[in-house]
C-alpha cells in the first residue's frame, strides 16, 4: 500500500492541496497550542498548518514521497515539523504525550484501524482530544475520492466503539463539499468525531 501513496505522492504538485483540511482548522485553531501527532499525513498540510499556530507537531505516514514533500512544505512555509516514515502498526508514541490526535481521512483496513484508534487513545492526556475527519459507507456512490473497500470506511457506531471511554464532544455523519486539491473534489459523504478523554 505504501507503493501506491508514492507514486501518488512523487506527482509535482500537492494532490491533496497546501491548505488544512476545513474541519481539522476549525477544531485546532480553537485550542490551545501543545503537542499534536497527525497519524497518515501524507503530505504535510495539516502539520504545517498546526505548526504555524505553536503546535509541536509529530507526524507519521508509511509513504516516503509523503514525507519528503511534508518536510520541503514545511521548509516553504518557515515552520517545523517532525515526520517520521512509518506506518500505523509500528508507530509508538509515549502514554499521555499528545493534547490532540487527528485522523483527518486516514482510512485503514479493519485490524489495523482496531489497533491504531484505541493506541491513540493512550497518547493523548487527560482532557487531551481526537479529531477524525474520513469518508461514510455512502461515500461509495460519490468521485470525489476515498478507499472502495467498505470496510474501510467509518461509521458512527464504529467510532464509538473504537473510542470507547471518551467523551464525544461532535460526532456527525454529513455531506460536504470537498476542494482539496486533485484528488478531493465535489460531494462527499463523511463522518466527523471530536472525542475528549477523561
Amino acid at each position: 500500500m505504501s507503493e501506491f501513496w508514492n507514486e501518488r505522492y512523487r506527482e509535482k504538485d500537492y494532490v491533496y492541496g497546501e491548505e488544512p483540511n476545513v474541519f481539522f482548522k476549525e477544531q485546532i485553531q480553537k485550542l490551545t497550542p501543545g503537542t499534536v501527532i497527525l497519524p497518515c499525513e501524507g503530505e504535510g498540510r495539516n502539520a504545517v498548518y498546526a505548526a504555524s499556530l505553536g503546535w509541536q507537531v509529530h507526524a507519521f505516514d508509511s509513504s516516503a514521497e509523503g514525507r519528503r514533500k511534508a518536510l520541503l512544505l514545511a521548509e516553504k512555509k518557515g515552520q517545523a515539523i517532525e515526520y517520521a516514515a512509518e506506518d500505523a502498526l509500528t508507530a509508538h508514541y509515549p502514554d499521555e504525550s499528545a493534547e490532540v490526535v487527528a485522523f483527518i481521512y486516514a482510512h485503514f483496513v479493519p485490524q489495523v484501524r482496531k489497533h491504531i484508534l484505541p493506541e491513540s487513545v493512550r497518547w493523548l492526556k487527560s482532557g487531551g482530544r481526537i479529531i477524525l475527519e474520513g469518508f461514510n459507507p455512502l461515500q461509495l456512490k460519490n468521485h470525489s475520492g476515498g478507499p472502495k473497500e467498505p470496510a474501510m470506511l467509518y461509521t458512527e457506531d464504529m467510532l464509538r466503539e473504537d473510542f470507547a471511554g471518551l467523551k464525544i464532544e461532535w460526532l456527525q455523519s454529513l455531506q460536504i463539499t470537498l476542494k482539496e486539491g486533485k484528488y478531493h473534489q465535489g460531494l462527499a459523504d463523511v463522518v466527523q468525531f471530536v472525542g475528549i478523554k477523561g
